[in-house]
Order: C-alpha cells, then structure tokens, then sequence
C-alpha cells in the first residue's frame, strides 16, 4: 500500500504542534480600575512595576514578556462591564480587578464561562464565594476578617451597640451584614444602619440626614464603612454636628488608613478625624518591602504615596506570572478556542461571538491555588475556603492630629494583641479574654477617658415606664388621689437612682391594670417586647421566664416565696413544764445533780458529822443535798475547802440553769404556736390541702410549673384581708406569697406566722428591652444607693413595720439544747474530779502514815484485798478518830523509846535519829 500522501499530512500535523508547545512572546494581562481614586492610582503604578520586574528576570517566563493592560471603569460598573467583556476579546490570560465588588460579581461569571481567573485585592465583598465563583480570587483579606476586628474591638472596650454608617452597594450591604453576625457572637448588635448612596451618588444633604438622625439615637459608637471621599464627607458633617467630640466612639475601616497612607491630610480634615480609631492591613517588615517602598518615590514621581494595597497589586502580578511560569514548565500551552454558543452572536455592536474560552484557564487556576511564596505583603498561601494568607491580620491605629499611632494588632490567630502577629504566629492560638489587649486611646474630644459608648437620646420623647395598678399592698406602688402623683417604695427607689445617673432621664409612668384587681407582671414585663412600654417600674420579681425577654437590674430588695399559715395561743398545758429543755439536758442536768451530791459527800464525809450516819441516812443526804441546790436551800454546811470550791462553782451553774429555764417557760407560756400540721413548702405538697396565693405574682405559675401542684388545689387572693378570712375560715390551709408582702401582713395580722424556709430566692428589679445600657446604669446606681445606706432609709421609711410573733426562718426552736450549755457541764466536772484527786492522794498519805506496818499473808490477793478493806474502813473513819489513834501511836512509839533507852549499853545515846555513840554532841534525848 502506498502511504507517501501521508508525509504532507505528518509534516502538517509536527508543524502544528510544534507552533502549540512553543512559548508565546506576549502574555496578556488586563486591570480593570477606577484609576482616579486612590487605590486604582497606587494600583496601577505598583502592577507596571511589578511587570517590569518580572519581564527583567529571565528565570520567571524565559522569552515570553507579559504584557499589562488596563481599563479605567471612572467609578461606572456599566463600564467595568464592558471593560471585561473587551478583555475576553484579545485573549487575555488573566484580569486583576475589578476594583469593586458589585462589577465583580458580574464579571465573576464571564470568568466562570471563558475560563479565565480573576484577581482583585480590593473588591473584598465576603460573599463572594469561591463555590459560586471560582475563578475569582481574592488576593486580600475579605471583609469578614476586617469586621471580625472591629467586634472584637467592640466587645473589647465593654461596647453593647453600634451604628453601622455604610455605602449602599454589594460590599457595603454584605460587610455590614458580616459585622452584625461577628458582633452577635460576641452579645452585641447593631442598632440602626444609617445607609447612603454609593461613591458619588452621595449628596452632603443625605449624609447630614442621617447623621442627624443617629444625634437623636441612643449608641454613640459608630462604624464607618464607606469609600474615603464618602467617609470624609461623612467625618466633615460629623464635625460640623458637634459629632466629633468627647462622647463619641468612631470606627473607620481600611478605607480611612489607605487615605491616611497615601495622601496628605489638609488641617480641616484633621481636625474631622481626630480620635478615630482605623484598621490597616498588617504586611509584616521586610528587606523586600524597605526596598521596593523606597523605590516608590521614583515609581510615581511623588504624585501619591504608597499603602498596603500597593504592596498587595505588586504580589498579585507575581502571583500570575509564576502560576504561567508553572504552566508552561510542565508543558501547558496558552490557547484558546471558541464557544459554539456564542456563534449565533456574531455581529453586532457587541460581537459576542468574538468572545473565547481560555483552554488552559482551569490548569492557571489551580497553580494560583497552589501559591506559596512570600511576597512584598508577607507570606502568600491560599487556603479553603480561597482567601489571601491563612491567618490576615490588621494594624489598629488611632488617628491623632495628621498622623496616626499604632495602639496593637489584631490577627486571625489571637486576636487583640500589642505583640506583632508574626511573633504570635510562632505560638500556639491564644484568644483568651486575659490575653486581649492594646495600647491606651486618645478618644474624639481629645480625652483619654473611655466614652461610655451610650447616651439617654435628647429627642424630646419621654420613656414611658409602665407600672403595675395595685390594689393591694400600696406601700410598694400606689397613686395619691389628692395629687395625682405615683408614691411607693418601688417608686422611691428608682427615682432616687434615677438622680444618680450621670444625664437625664426623661420619662413619665403609665399605670397598667384594670383597677380592680392586681394585674399580671408577666404581661406587664411583656409589654416592654412590643414597645409599650419603655421600661417596667415596681415589685416585679427577678424570675427566670421574665429573664429570657428582657434584661433586669440588680435587685433592689431580696425576695423568695415563703409559707403562712394560722397559729394560736397554747398557755395550758400538764407537761408544758418539761418543754424548755431536751430530753438529754434533762439527763445531763439530773445526773450532774447527783454526781455533785456525790462529790460533796466524799469531800465531807471524814469531817462533817451532817454527811454521817447509817448508810441510808448517807444516800438520802447525797440525794437531798444534791437536788435542793436546785433551789439553793441545802440545809447541810460544808466544811472542807474541796467541797466549798465544788459547789460555788456547781450553784453558778444551777444559777444559769435556773435563768434560762425560767425564760424559755415563760416564751413557752406566752408565745404563739402552730395550730396547722403544715411546717413548711414540703409538707404543703405532699398534703391536699387548698393554698392561697396573691393575683398577679409569680407564684401560680411557680407551684404548678415547678412544685407540680394541681390547679385545683390553688385559690387566688387579692389583698391581706382576704388571706386572713380564708385563713381563719379554713377555706385555704396556707398561703404563699414573696417574703416583701408577708412581712406586711404580718405586721398588721399577729394571729399567722411563717413556717418553713424560703424556698425560692430572687429579689425585685426594673425591667428594661434587652440589651438596654440604661438597665446596666441603674445597676450601677442601684449598687451606689446600697452602699451609701439611702436604700436601706427608702426601705425603713416604707416597709419597716413592727412584726409581730416569730418569723420563718427567724423562728428557733424553743427548746433549750446541752450545746448551749456543756461547757458549763466541763467546767463543773473538771472541777469535781480535780477536788477527788486531791482528796484521793491526802487520803491515801494519811492512810500510810496512820496504819502500821503488818505482816503480809502468804496469799497475795488475800493481802490487796485487806489493804483495800483498811482502806476503805479509814477512809470512811471519822477524821477526829484518825487524829485520836495517830496521837495514841505516838506515844506508844516515845514510851517503847525510853525504855530501850534504858537498856543500851555504856556509852550510847538514842534520841529520834536514831543511837549515837559515846562522845556524839546530840541536843535531843528522850527521857
């Protein structure tokens, strides 16, 4: 077969690819710019020099040259558009831009169709998704990381609201959004967005507008997120309106820095900034960077200075020549081919049809993924979902004069800091609430002073503060019918902490309830939910439902439900007697009585002939003398100085004894006492017995939500009068009720009492919308009315009522206990058995010196136990005896003495020490 026509076609086909492989001389890449503005003028100058670096390096694309395009869009999105579509026209590898988010995300989805990626370090809108959009790269961090800043800036100085001043476009509208999810992690809100026309749409009437508007408002910390000849606008206005001075909090985002870095600041202006704390994207120090910012001033002919976005145009065109570079080292080819459907779009002013797919877009894009290197900006590295470096981070800087100080950073990583980042970086994250900190504030008024951030508006409206219409208990809240005017503890409290609040308070109390019974402080605390009212005024309890819908102060009086039931008068009683002491103090008193009979009998016994006799004499002497000390009249003296020490010290113990017997018979006799088998909130729940509660207090809903007790078993009542005729009628068995109101019924009504303990424990508080700055003031000056004592004087002049009978957890039992009396008991018995011991050893030495020496039987336990016999015979042998036979035995000894005198030997001498010999000088003889 002959093949020779297939040389022409090989020939063809090695010169077709031999055209693909080979490198292209010209790489095109466009920018699409508002190139009048800042960002797009430092821009485009830092792209040319970025281009011309990497065209004079040899290393990066060899003989292929890039070649930069660029497209003024003068601030028109329409023209931005058309800019992109002329770029998808003249195969262009790459776009960076566009400069904002609304024209990105249009054009975001030409890319997605010819394949083509597109970079922007300024459209940082944070939704624009990499999954919705993946050929658009953001090669700076997005806005979410710029207002997570700003929250943790918030949440730092204490802040609860803000106000959002913003431009009305795509990145304005998400960056706001964004802030307002960041600041509700961390229980702050935005209070009112204050939204103008975008660039130069706006007009100065609508920015006074609206800053008018936010005068009248309560938060006075404010976010500016706008682009500079707007938010200067705003600042201008802001002065103007006495907004710039000391009160206020201004935030300024990156747009301000950017101003701040790359132009002068005209004296006026100055002025409007002064105190605004700015964000700045941080780009960490570098040779690199102190080189190329020290190129600058050739680079633009010092037409306009060099800021981070510079730095991050610069990186961008490498980032793009080294994904190419990447591509055409592993063989890659720069085509392109046509879409078939655009081929019915030919013609035309727009000629669609010209539009092509970019062949090797998907392969670039995943090399600009994959970048990792270290840039003019700092370390460079994508990561998913697609953002500029792994953790950004910010400069914090407070504007002051025409500059500007760094007061610390803020960083992905750990947040608040006055440690760089890439030092932080180093350690492990640490976003603690210890470890958050920055560099003290010159604030707007040139004051060092935090502002309080919050403010009452002065726009004439009073805050209308809803009271309940009681018709029971006034002395908390009532109306004077005389003047018209609402009088009560609750109402003495809150204006007096009211005075204490640092601004104004206007306001006006509205009654809620139909006057003819207690109304329901739940609805009232509700009504503050719909904006009915302001704020709730009066004796609302803290409870825990009211606390999930507004927020309370602190409280200003302890509160907790309590127990009442009837009692009455017990004076009769055949062993009433018996009741003021234990059953084991009466023990312990019994047996110390004959325990000290006792001890007195021994000590007197060998002396005193009123402790001797028959042996039933003796026990009814210990008996006799023992209990009248009860009474003092024992007839018996004491002799011995033992037994006198003994009972002085046992008579003061009976004193004592005697007093507090006495005292507690008489509150015995005297008091009142239970009439009811209830002792208290657990056996009222486990009995069937009806219980009243008040109308309107929380304690319905308390014992049958969480004491589960039936409805039927409770019966509302409206005033203290009918708690005591269902009382006394026995149509309820007790009532409950908060401890504040039945201090008053007690007052008046001595015929009930309190058993049991409290078994709730809350108190009263004024009820305001939740995250009201005013109800944490009012804490504050409630906390102050405390500790000067004028709450405690509130109090005493309203509630300080004689009560009368015991009260709950005041009421003891009226028994008198041995721990109130053993250490009497001690001291007595210590007492006995020291005056025992001592009488033991005299005894036991008169013992040894009166009995003679006997010799010892041949059994010794026969022996102990006639030592033990003598003993005892002695020790019960009258003492005068004792005496009589030892003066008998001694002359027993003088007389045996003499005569062996007689009979010594020639020479000797015998005297009490014993036989001298002859020639001793003894002074004593016996004769």
């Amino acid at each position: 077969m002959n093949f020779l026509w297939l040389v022409p076609l090989s020939i063809l086909f090695i010169g077709g690819f031999s055209e693909e492989v080979s490198r292209p001389d010209d790489l095109k890449i466009g920018a699409i710019f508002s190139f009048g503005t800042i960002n797009g003028r430092v821009a485009k100058i830092a792209m040319n020099a970025a281009v011309e670096d990497v065209n004079s390096d040899p290393n990066i694309l060899g003989t292929s040259k890039l070649v930069l395009s660029t497209y003024d869009s003068n601030y028109s999105g329409f023209l931005g558009i058309i800019g992109g579509l002329q770029y998808m026209e003249t195969k262009t590898v790459a776009i960076i831009g566009p400069q904002t988010s609304g024209m990105a995300h249009v054009l975001s989805h030409l890319a997605n169709k010819l394949h083509v990626p597109m970079l922007s370090f300024t459209a940082l809108d944070p939704t624009l998704s990499p999954l919705q959009y993946p050929y658009f790269i953001q090669t700076a961090p997005n806005d979410l990381f710029q207002m997570t800043a700003i929250a943790d800036m918030v949440s730092y100085f204490g802040y609860r609201e803000v106000i959002a001043v913003f431009s009305d476009d795509e990145q304005g509208r998400n960056s706001v959004i964004a802030l307002g999810d960041k600041l509700a992690e961390r229980r702050c809100k935005i209070s009112y967005k204050a939204v103008l026309s975008p660039e130069s749409l706006a007009s100065l009437d609508q920015i006074m507008n609206e800053l008018v508007k936010i005068t009248l408002m309560e938060s006075r910390v404010i976010v500016l997120h706008a682009y500079a000849q707007i938010g200067l606008q705003v600042f201008d206005v802001a002065h103007k309106l006495g907004m710039m001075e000391s009160g206020y909090v201004w935030i300024a985002t990156t747009w301000l820095s950017t101003f701040l870095d790359s132009t002068s600041v005209p004296g006026e202006t100055a002025k409007s900034i002064q105190g605004v704390l700015t964000l700045r994207p941080h780009t960490p120090d570098s040779e690199r960077k102190r080189a190329f910012s020290s190129r600058w001033n050739k680079l633009s002919n010092g037409s306009i200075d060099l800021n981070a976005y510079g730095l991050y145009a610069y990186d961008t065109v490498w980032i793009i020549a080294n994904a190419v570079k990447l591509l055409l080292d592993h063989g890659g080819t720069i085509s392109f081919s046509n879409d078939s459907q655009l081929n019915g779009y030919d013609g035309g002013a727009l000629n669609l049809g010209n539009l092509s797919i970019f062949d090797e877009g998907e392969q670039l894009l995943s090399n600009i993924l994959q970048t990792n290197m270290t840039g003019l900006a700092g370390h460079i590295e994508f990561s998913n979902p697609v953002r500029y470096m792994i953790n950004p981070s910010y400069d914090i800087l407070n504007v002051i004069g025409k500059g500007d100080k760094q007061i610390g950073y803020w960083s992905n990583h750990s947040g608040l800091s006055v440690v760089p980042p890439e030092i932080l970086h180093t350690k492990a994250p640490n976003r603690s609430s210890s470890n958050q900190q920055l560099y003290s504030v010159v604030w707007p008024g040139q004051t060092t002073v935090q502002p309080r951030g919050w403010v009452f508006p002065y726009n004439g409206r009073q805050l209308r503060i809803g009271i309940p219409y009681r018709v029971s208990y006034k002395d908390f809240v009532s109306e004077d019918e005389h003047t018209n005017t609402v009088r009560g503890y609750c109402i003495d409290v809150f204006l007096a902490a009211i005075k204490l609040l640092p601004y104004a308070v206007p306001h006006k109390f509205v009654f809620f309830g139909d006057r003819h019974k207690n109304p329901s402080y739940t609805e009232l605390v509700s009504m503050i939910t719909s904006n009915v009212f302001d704020a709730a005024v009066g004796d609302i309890a803290i409870v825990t439902n009211r606390t999930k819908i507004v927020d309370f102060t602190q409280p200003y009086i302890d509160s907790g439900l309590v127990v009442v039931v009837p009692v009455q008068k017990l004076n009769s009683s055949a062993w009433a007697f018996m009741r003021p002491f234990t059953p084991l103090m009466w023990g312990v008193t019994a047996a110390f009585f004959l325990i000290v009979g006792a001890v007195v009998w021994i000590l007197e016994h060998r002396m005193n002939d009123e402790f001797r006799g028959p042996p039933k004499k003796q026990l009814i002497t210990i008996l006799w003398f023992g209990f009248s000390t009860m009474f003092f009249s024992h007839r018996e003296n004491t002799v011995s100085s033992l037994g006198r020490m003994v009972l002085i010290i046992w008579l003061f113990v009976v004193l004592i004894i005697n007093s507090s017997y006495t005292a507690s018979l008489t509150s015995i006799l005297t008091v009142q006492q239970l009439s009811s088998s209830i002792k208290g909130i657990e056996s009222l729940i486990t009995s069937s017995d009806l219980i009243g509660f008040q109308v309107g207090s929380f304690a319905e809903n308390y014992l049958r939500e969480e004491l589960n007790i039936a409805k039927s078993r409770l019966v509302p009542l409206g005033s203290p009068e009918e708690y005591a005729d269902a009382l006394e009628r026995g149509s309820v068995t007790a009532v409950v009720d908060e401890r504040p109101y039945v201090d008053l019924f007690l007052s008046k009504y001595c015929r009930f009492q309190i058993v049991g303990q409290e078994f709730t424990k809350s108190g009263w508080g004024f009820a305001f919308p939740r995250d009201s700055p005013l109800a944490v003031d009012m804490s504050t000056a409630i906390l102050m009315l405390s500790e000067n004592g004028e709450l405690q004087k509130i109090r005493d002049r309203w509630l300080n009522k004689i009560i009368c009978g015991l009260q709950g957890p005041e009421q003891k039992s009226d028994q008198l206990r041995l721990n109130s009396f053993w250490g009497l008991f001690l001291i007595c018995g210590i007492a006995c058995f020291l005056a025992l011991l001592v009488y033991f050893c005299s005894i036991l030495r008169q013992f040894k010196r009166n009995l003679p020496e006997q010799s010892e039987p041949p059994n010794r336990s026969s022996s102990r136990s006639i030592r033990i016999q003598r003993f005892l015979s002695f020790a019960d042998e009258k003492e005068e005896e004792s005496k009589s036979r030892l003066k008998r035995k001694h002359r027993e000894l003088l007389s045996s003495s003499h005569i062996q005198e007689l009979q010594l030997p020639s020479g000797t001498k015998r005297n009490e020490a014993g036989i001298f010999p002859e020639g001793h000088n003894g002074n004593t003889y016996f004769v």
